[in-house]
């Protein structure tokens, strides 16, 4: 894909070439490397292990609630600003699903969701965003609806995680029987907390604080920054662990989702995404107009930034508002939800970073069926939300 970004954009597009390159995502890379490498010591170390075991000897046979735990997790810490800050909890949620007999998949998609419903909270980016952008166009969406509808729409995509993915097995397990993934420990991990395994516990500590102080102080935190920062502590710490948790950086991801999303910034240069957009406003039948616009709003989205996606595509909805035949804020919240419940596909920051948090055994079936999962959500997702939000509307 980074090939034909290049090839695309200077022959079709016209770019120069250094435009092209320009346009791969530094910004994913060292977020997917930071977190890869930060966690890798972590568990070369034998924190990970340790803090696992600790959790899971508190939770027992109650496993079934863990998903929902996580889903809690990540919608709390990304409701206070940013929705990328809801990604600290990924490195330590599909673990501890491995550990626990949990399908990473439930897991992954547990978090994933929560990020989608917390990032559209009033304080949050997503909901900024989508409400900011009505308001500039006199359309009265109230943020807490949007919030709603968000929260609602990721609690059934939740629901249907645990169906798909082994939630009523989970249910039915003994008490007193947690079924582990046998996962043998990394050489030299132990169970006891040594002096490199406080430190690493206090940076684990120190990144999740510093995220949220960020948000707090009104700063969009960088993970994948503040994730070097600490994997540096920590490296100096342990030198050993430092030097083989090299190894266990997420190359094959990073370099997919850097490929993928330069050829989708070449196409959106190049007015595709824009031109789409154009096309779906000028079907005459309003609800039809509704579906497309969502349907690509859902569609760039799995690729590329969701955020950009919104600022770009709202304003092409509103004309189908100003003609009176749809409610404003439904088709608005439609578009915006769409566009964020895809973020679980593997050429997503979020769904990249699940990937990358998941033992290396698992990632290439993660990376399939998130996939899948992410390119269902492009056409059910929009048709889902347009038939309960828009739809009504027009009866």
């Amino acid at each position: 894909m980074f090939a034909a970004a290049c090839a695309v954009g200077v022959t079709l597009g016209g770019m120069p070439l250094r435009n092209v390159i320009g346009g791969f995502p530094v910004s994913i890379m060292i977020l997917l490397v930071g977190v890869t490498y930060f966690f890798a010591i972590a568990q070369v170390n034998g924190t990970v292990d340790a803090v696992i075991k600790g959790v899971l000897s508190r939770v027992g046979h109650h496993v079934v609630a863990l998903p929902l735990v996580f889903f809690m997790l990540a919608g709390g810490i990304a409701a206070m600003g940013s929705g990328m800050a809801g990604l600290v909890v990924a490195p330590m949620g599909l673990p501890i699903a491995r550990r626990s007999g949990i399908d990473p998949m439930l897991m992954a998609l547990s978090i994933g969701c929560g990020i989608s419903a917390g990032a559209f909270a009033p304080t949050s980016l997503f909901g900024i965003v989508s409400y900011g952008t009505a308001r500039q166009a006199d359309i009265a969406l109230n943020p807490l609806a949007l919030f709603g509808v968000a929260t609602v729409a990721n609690l059934v995509l939740l629901i249907a995680a645990y169906l798909a993915f082994g939630g009523p097995a989970l249910l039915h397990r003994a008490p007193g029987a947690p079924h582990a993934v046998p996962t043998p420990g990394p050489v030299g991990a132990t169970a006891t907390f040594g002096r490199a395994q406080r430190a690493t516990l206090a940076c684990m500590v120190g990144l999740v604080v510093a995220v949220l102080a960020c948000v707090v102080n009104g700063i969009e935190p960088d993970i994948g920054v503040l994730t070097f920062m600490f994997g540096a502590v920590m490296a100096l710490v342990d030198p050993a662990s430092g030097r083989t948790a090299v190894s266990k950086i997420d190359w094959s991801t990073v370099l997919l989702v850097g490929g993928i999303v330069t050829f989708v910034g070449v196409l959106q240069t190049m007015g595709s995404v824009d031109m789409l957009g154009h096309m779906a406003s000028t079907v005459s039948t309003p609800l039809i107009s509704a579906l497309v616009i969502c349907v690509i709003g859902a569609l760039v989205s799995a690729f590329a930034s969701t955020t950009g996606i919104l600022a770009a595509l709202v304003p092409l909805a509103l004309p189908l508002v100003a003609s009176g035949e749809l409610a404003g804020w439904a088709l608005i919240s439609a578009l915006a939800v769409s566009a964020s419940i895809v973020d679980v596909s593997p050429f997503s920051t979020v769904g990249a970073t699940l990937i990358a948090s998941a033992h290396e055994d698992e990632r290439a079936r993660m990376t399939s069926l998130l996939t899948r999962w992410g390119m269902s959500m492009v056409v059910l997702g929009p048709t889902a939300l347009v038939g309960t939000l828009v739809l009504p509307g027009t009866l």
